[in-house]
């Protein structure tokens, strides 16, 4: 057996002490791509370097649960922190890499340290975008994208009766308003669309979400942007808008997307391209240097399509498949993509190719006045996605669906008497 792989997922003496992986990144891709090496078999070094003080953690709560305090910080772990130095694992937080060397298989920290690598994964995900407005620096301005936003915002929230104005109508701004206002504050949510969430579902379900805000007392101005942050004392106190309105504020939350952190890629000469532009296996354009997670634009066998996608399950099995790829294994990244949303009472999870619902019929399963429904889009006769909301135990069936690629009648398909499974 070569000497870099064992039947024990801890390292033996005399492969610790040669060049071995090395993970560039400190979130959910980072954490599941050391975790697959040890289960592969992979007995050299590993090393996680992590710019956050933190140990590697998962985003999706910290809009959601974490956020309105339902959950600990326990529940932001996907792996213990004592798993990494009980499987030989360095991790390295609050330690920035700075530059990466190909030719060299060398990595400089922010240190001055260099470190060696066999291999190497970037997974340095992305950041949130900022818009160029006057008073974006006002103590009270949010942005939104790691624990320590998340901290610092949910006690800004707490104990209610705060105006909250809100620049961004997609996933994180709705769900963030949704725990905002249920925490007690007064939102109001400003959006480039007409409709909240129409850009990723449509507008016929994105008003489905709006509506339920909507009973709960948050307020749409749409379409409509901020043009100006105003503030007393270096603190914000209203915002103007595109549509003339004031809107009085005592915290501004911007969350208008994210973009994918790219500088030491490109530092390190890589193929750029919305993110980096990596093989369906991860590999990107140079040798021994591969990429998953928000940071990685893929190319989907199945849709022959490149992909970047910035949802939870996309950084677990990105960062399976990158770590197989490292160690020789064939891996391919062919997962059908998927994501979930809970705001107020509605549960949602959707599965399917985002880019081929364009031009995609709508077919409705269930009542979409009762917000128990699940939608379909179907293309050329085929389901390419499949949305359920508050309806549960139908993701296996729908994502069956998909993969088949069988031709479907959408008549059938609307009728709940029919099982999904006899489609």
């Amino acid at each position: 057996m070569n000497e870099l792989f064992s039947a024990s997922p801890v390292p033996s003496d005399t492969a610790s002490s040669l060049p071995g992986i090395v993970i560039i990144g400190g979130g959910l891709t980072a954490a599941t791509a050391a975790e697959t090496l040890r289960k592969e078999g992979y007995a050299g070094t590993i090393t996680v370097i992590a710019e956050e003080a933190e140990v590697p953690y998962q985003r999706p709560p910290l809009s959601k649960g974490f956020l309105a305090g339902q959950e600990n910080e326990d529940a932001l772990l996907p792996l213990p922190a004592s798993w990494y130095p009980e499987h030989q694992v360095t991790l390295l937080t609050g330690m920035a890499a700075t530059e990466l060397h190909p030719d060299a298989h060398t990595i400089t920290l922010a240190d001055g340290t260099s470190l060696p690598y066999t291999k190497a994964l970037i997974a340095t995900g992305a950041a949130p975008r900022t818009i160029p407005l006057s008073g974006v620096d006002l103590e009270g301005v949010y942005t939104f994208r790691t624990k320590a936003d998340s901290v610092a915002l949910k006690a800004a929230l707490s104990g209610g009766g705060k105006e909250v104005v809100l620049i961004g109508s997609g996933w994180i701004g709705m769900e963030i308003a949704a725990t905002a206002s249920e925490l007690g504050n007064h939102v109001t949510l400003l959006g480039l669309e007409e409709v909240p969430l129409s850009a990723a579902i449509g507008s016929e379900l994105g008003t489905v979400f709006m509506n339920r805000h909507k009973e709960a007392g948050v307020k749409f101005l749409l379409p409509a942007s901020a043009t100006e942050i105003q503030g007393r004392d270096g603190r914000v106190s209203q915002v103007l808008t595109t549509t003339g309105a004031v809107l009085p504020a005592d915290i501004v939350i911007v969350a208008v997307g994210v973009v994918p952190n790219t500088a030491l890629a490109q530092q390190a000469g890589l193929t750029i391209n919305n993110g980096i532009e990596v093989t369906s296996g991860l590999a990107s354009s140079s040798p021994d240097i591969f990429a998953a997670g928000d940071v990685a634009n893929a190319m989907h066998p199945v849709t022959g399509m490149r992909t970047r996608s910035e949802h939870w399950a996309n950084a677990i099995a990105s960062g399976k498949v990158a770590a197989r790829s490292m160690v020789g294994r064939d891996a391919v990244l062919d997962d059908i993509p998927y994501f979930y949303t809970d705001q107020f009472d509605l549960g949602m999870e959707y599965s399917g190719y985002g880019a081929l619902t364009k031009d995609a019929e709508l077919v409705i399963r269930g009542s979409l006045e009762q917000r128990e429904f699940i939608a379909f889009w179907v293309l050329d006769g085929r389901v390419v996605a499949g949305m359920n909301v508050n309806v549960w135990d139908v993701q296996d069936a729908i994502k069956e669906l998909i993969s088949s690629g069988r031709k479907v009648d959408t008549l059938t398909l609307a009728d709940p008497q029919t099982p999904l499974e006899a489609i």
